[in-house]
């Protein structure tokens, strides 16, 4: 690792609004189900409060000691129809509760998993699930819920279509004292993925570990700076900086993951780079497309340069960040250096 890297990063940082987004620790509830309500949501307790007991704690100490912020610590839990739909409830609102006294108790910002995957049809747990929504939205304050509804597989469902289209309506009208927040904590889906570390949508898939480690990065910023450098080039050489940056981006978010692992004693799993907006000013990806080319966000063109940036971004991890754990001990051991001195 150069210096000049180094200080590369800390720029990102401090100028162009690079952040962890999120720690997300994702649990599965599976061994958790019961025919009994009560006794389930226990064990759902005493599961999420066992293993992310420290999780706040961790995530602190590294953004202290190597001087990257992590925005948010998060938990992700099996789907609660898959979970809750052995039980005999009649609606799932307990837990619900449950899940947001457990992460109240550990002190993360979000749990997410309120969850149901219904691409192809319902379950009685789906269905059940479902119509609980709005009342457990409105009745919680850090619980997320996402409804699948469709996939390129499978086509869309168009009962959850429309099923979806009512819940979301009702939650707005329960949540209306707080300008629709309920509305904000809540995803509708197509082609979800399992390994998902960002909310309102995040849950632990059935075909994850018991308990990993997920790491959301957010870099719209250091984006669209970076194709500044390369304005009035070809489309090829713009690709190319966005996906060596990328690559710079996830490198960060590997150690912050390797790191959180190694603290908690769970798996390391993915990095997930995102480019949505937040509320810093310079902070916007549409910002990132005007400066690929598009007069305003919105005009001909836009969904091709949205396109485009997408592939670059995905295409990151040709550029090697299979192999991060060998530079991983290097860039742990030059931050820590850095900060020291």
């Amino acid at each position: 690792m150069e210096t000049k890297q180094i200080l590369e990063t800390i720029r990102m940082i401090e100028e162009e609004k690079l952040d962890i987004r999120t720690i997300t620790m994702g649990i599965s509830l599976l061994d958790c189900i019961d025919s009994d309500g009560e006794t389930a949501r226990a064990k759902i307790f005493d599961k999420i409060t066992t293993y992310a007991a420290k999780l706040v704690e961790a995530g602190e100490q590294i953004e202290s000691e190597f001087g990257i912020p992590i925005i948010n610590k998060r938990i992700s839990v099996t789907p609660i129809a898959i979970v809750a739909g052995a039980s005999r409830d009649k609606d799932y609102v307990a837990f619900a509760k449950t899940l947001d006294d457990a992460a109240k108790a550990v002190g993360v910002n979000f749990i997410g998993g309120f969850s149901a995957l219904v691409e192809k049809g319902y379950t009685k747990g789906d269905a059940i699930l479902i119509e609980s929504i709005p009342e457990a939205l409105a009745q919680t304050e850090r619980v997320c819920s996402s409804v699948n509804i469709g996939s390129t597989r499978t086509g869309i469902n168009m009962d959850a279509v429309r099923d979806m289209g009512n819940v979301i309506k009702k939650t707005a009208e329960l949540t209306v004292d707080t300008q629709g927040l309920g509305c904000a904590k809540l995803v509708v889906f197509a082609n979800a993925v399992e390994d998902n570390p960002f909310m309102a949508g995040a849950f632990h898939g059935v075909g994850e570990a018991d308990c990993v480690i997920n790491v959301g990065v957010s870099g719209p910023g250091v984006v669209k700076r970076a194709i500044e450098k390369v304005r009035g080039e070809s489309f090829d050489k713009l690709a190319e900086m966005v996906k060596q940056t990328a690559f710079k981006i996830t490198r960060m978010g590997e150690l912050v993951g390797q790191e959180a692992s190694k603290r908690l004693g769970v798996p390391f799993g993915i990095v997930d780079l995102s480019l949505a907006p937040t509320p810093a000013i310079g902070d916007s990806v549409a910002h990132v497309l005007e400066e690929m080319g598009l007069e305003t966000v919105g005009t001909h063109g836009t969904t091709a340069a949205l396109a485009l940036l997408n592939d670059a971004v995905k295409k990151r991890w040709r550029y090697g960040l299979r192999s991060c754990w060998r530079i991983e001990r290097c860039l742990h051991s030059c931050f820590r250096r850095y900060r020291h001195d």
